[in-house]
């Protein structure tokens, strides 16, 4: 039986799913003509919460996890992509430098997406918390990205699903199944980039964390919203 090694901690894997459910499930609530705003927001919340949770775990997590292994450097970059113009690419054990551009990237597409919704009011169905804090021109900035933003995930996720199945299909490295066990062939893996746990305890510790921001962002902290009566 071939022997498989932990590269992916629990928790990562646990946001990697949760973060595509999260994002699958705010464009079907988005539609308010399906009387699902109320849970659009709260799944803009949930969002919150899971990026300050992979933010810390960027710092705190394993080895795999941290933004210090895998962030882009030009060097890496252009060291990555000589290696595949002469077909010399090594298995890499967690991200390469291209997928973790695709990480960064989702990241940051999602925190625009998020957080815009936190300053925008469509004056019929709902408000994020801090919509009547800012300027009107502000508020419409924040609109537009809300609106719009949207359409380069969709792109963003539509090249990593490709490369997932070129990946699958050509190269026949499975990509999935790793984010799903965390394991990969211990023969493909340098023995130096073995986890030996998923660090639990403090992923938890890094949980609460993020609930308790979210929950001083979104209720302790936002403004009271005046309401005027004529």
């Amino acid at each position: 039986m071939l022997k498989h090694v932990l590269i992916w901690d629990l928790p990562l894997r646990l946001f990697h799913w949760l973060f595509a459910f999260t994002v699958i499930a705010s464009w079907y609530t988005s539609d308010q003509d399906n009387n699902l705003i109320d849970i659009h927001m709260k799944l803009g919340y949930f969002a919150l919460g899971l990026l300050v949770f992979r933010t810390l775990w960027g710092f705190f997590g394993t080895k795999h996890s941290q933004f210090r292994s895998f962030f882009p450097t030009p060097k890496r970059l252009i060291n990555y992509i000589g290696d595949i113009k002469n077909n010399q690419v090594k298995n890499s054990s967690g991200h390469n430098p291209l997928g973790s551009l695709m990480v960064f990237l989702m990241i940051f597409l999602i925190s625009l997406q998020a957080i815009s919704g936190l300053f925008i009011n469509d004056d019929v169905f709902s408000s994020g918390p801090y919509y009547d804090s800012v300027s009107k021109e502000v508020e419409h900035v924040m609109m537009f990205l809300h609106h719009n933003v949207f359409d380069f995930m969709i792109a963003a996720i539509a090249m990593h699903l490709l490369a997932i199945a070129y990946y699958e299909r050509v190269k026949k490295q499975s990509i999935i199944l790793p984010m799903i066990t965390g394991k990969k062939l211990a023969a493909k893996v340098d023995k130096t980039n073995v986890i030996k746990h998923s660090k639990l305890w403090i992923a938890l510790l890094m949980v609460i964390v993020a609930v308790v921001f979210v929950y001083w962002l979104v209720v302790l902290n936002a403004p009271v919203i005046e309401e005027y009566y004529y």
